[in-house]
């Protein structure tokens, strides 16, 4: 029988806030930045923002230990363009990111028109891809940076009507794109992935791709098919990618991946007949998968960072960082066995 966890409120991945705060902030302010131009147009002037180029978001070091990303405020911005040759209207590139308790407005600009050099000759800090900046940061700025990249990659990558070819126009928030040929409308969009942690009760299943780095495993994820149901992507992908027949699963949470194009990841616990559980590896999809015992489990995840390569001996195994919604799924299934 097939369960689905409803709760998506979760205090874990959301943490706690005041609703009647966040309603407002979502039904007046917000609203009215995405839908009139020129009451955003101006938001730009006095708003947070947070800085990229070509899609690598700008890290400063953190007072104490660690990186951040800083909050630049739009007079800055407009100073640097102006001592870089740069028109200042290049501001208003910049896509509206959200706002905070305080209406404080957040946008993201990316300046991959400028040179890299000069453009970090005028800040403290250093653009970083981001995956690494991944590593870097702490969790409380990863989905303002994800969510950032993401639509700032969306609007390079969706310039063009797919009926008419035309160029298609953003409007000041960023939160659509609009083909004045044919009055097509485009919004950003994410790809639905599952991603499944297998157990067969006593041991679950981990596995990797050819692209990972060494050593590192992590659960079976994949998209999500036109006309899927989550619970048909879990069954299918998990018959797809290892063999195996999923008995019963159920939802725990979700998180914005923007690796490799802005994913949706929904995570899924699974179970199968721990009296079926021969793996039939498919070899194009996945380099190893395999069983792991509780024990080798909370040794993985007790390596909190890529363990160094030494010669002549096998890598030891690791899993995705605390970050990373796989890392979650992995945890909790380690903190339901017995100890």
């Amino acid at each position: 029988m097939q369960r689905l966890n409803r709760t998506l409120l979760r205090t874990g991945m959301l943490g706690s806030r005041f609703y009647s705060s966040y309603v407002s902030r979502m039904r007046s302010y917000l609203f009215t930045l995405k839908e009139e131009d020129e009451v955003c147009r101006k938001a730009k002037d006095s708003g947070s923002i947070y800085l990229f180029h070509k899609l690598a978001p700008l890290l400063q070091k953190a007072e104490h230990s660690g990186y951040t990303i800083p909050a630049m405020q739009a007079s800055d911005v407009k100073g640097i363009l102006g001592k870089l040759g740069q028109n200042e209207e290049l501001l208003q590139e910049s896509i509206l990111i959200g706002c905070s308790e305080s209406h404080v407005t957040q946008f993201a600009l990316d300046l991959g028109v400028l040179e890299r050099e000069s453009v970090e000759s005028q800040v403290t800090g250093k653009f970083v891809e981001l995956r690494k900046a991944f590593l870097l940061l702490n969790g409380h700025d990863l989905p303002l940076i994800s969510q950032s990249q993401a639509l700032l990659r969306w609007h390079q990558t969706h310039r063009y009507c797919s009926e008419s070819g035309q160029l298609t126009q953003r409007n000041q928030a960023g939160s659509k794109r609009v083909c004045h040929a044919n009055g097509a409308i485009y919004y950003p969009q994410m790809a639905p992935v599952v991603i499944t942690l297998v157990s067969d009760g006593t041991r679950c299943l981990l596995a990797r791709q050819a692209s990972f780095a060494k050593g590192m495993y992590s659960a079976l994820a994949g998209f999500c098919d036109v006309g899927e149901t989550v619970e048909e992507t879990v069954q299918r992908e998990v018959a797809e990618e290892v063999g195996l027949e999923v008995e019963s699963l159920w939802y725990t949470g979700s998180q914005h991946w923007p690796f490799p194009n802005s994913s949706l990841m929904m995570a899924c616990h699974a179970t199968v007949n721990p009296r079926h559980t021969q793996i039939s590896l498919n070899s194009v999809e996945l380099e190893d998968a395999r069983w792991f015992s509780v024990e080798e489990v909370r040794e993985a995840l007790e390596r909190k960072r890529p363990p160094r390569e030494r010669a002549g001996r096998a890598t030891p195994v690791w899993v995705p960082p605390r970050t990373a919604i796989a890392n979650q799924l992995i945890q909790e299934w380690a903190n339901q066995q017995p100890k």
